[in-house]
């Protein structure tokens, strides 16, 4: 059984930063690889971030390069997403998933994906 929770959205403005967390329960989180996922009115989940299990490599998508980072705690089971630079086109509700496989790079689409948390809503005004 894997529990994903993610926290640390909210209303912010243009230009604001967050801090998003995931934590997860279970055992092999640092076996797998980590990814933020996101979901906007009317439109498809897309892929955000993603981290491989130990770190060592990272992806983003074109939108988020360069304004978000993505790491992760193994220690404490937890991953993390740093928001900067916010954009009103940021708004979605955002995800945690755990690689469907363990030992794989990060992959970008969603079917790579087998546990998925509720989501944390960002919200991004102008």
């Amino acid at each position: 059984q894997v529990d994903l929770v993610e926290s640390g959205g909210g209303l912010v403005q243009a230009g604001d930063s967050l801090r998003l967390s995931c934590a997860a329960s279970g055992s092999s989180f640092s076996s797998h690889a980590m990814a933020w996922f996101r979901q906007a009115p009317g439109k498809q989940r897309e892929f955000v971030a993603g981290i491989t299990r130990k770190g060592g490599s990272k992806s983003y998508s074109d939108s988020v390069n360069g304004r978000f980072t993505v790491s992760r705690d193994n220690a404490k089971n937890t991953l993390y997403l740093e928001l900067t630079s916010l954009k009103p086109e940021d708004t979605a509700l955002y995800y945690c998933a755990r690689a469907r496989n363990p030992l794989t790079p990060v992959r970008l689409t969603s079917d790579a994906y087998i546990h998925w948390g509720q989501g944390t809503q960002v919200t991004v005004s102008a």
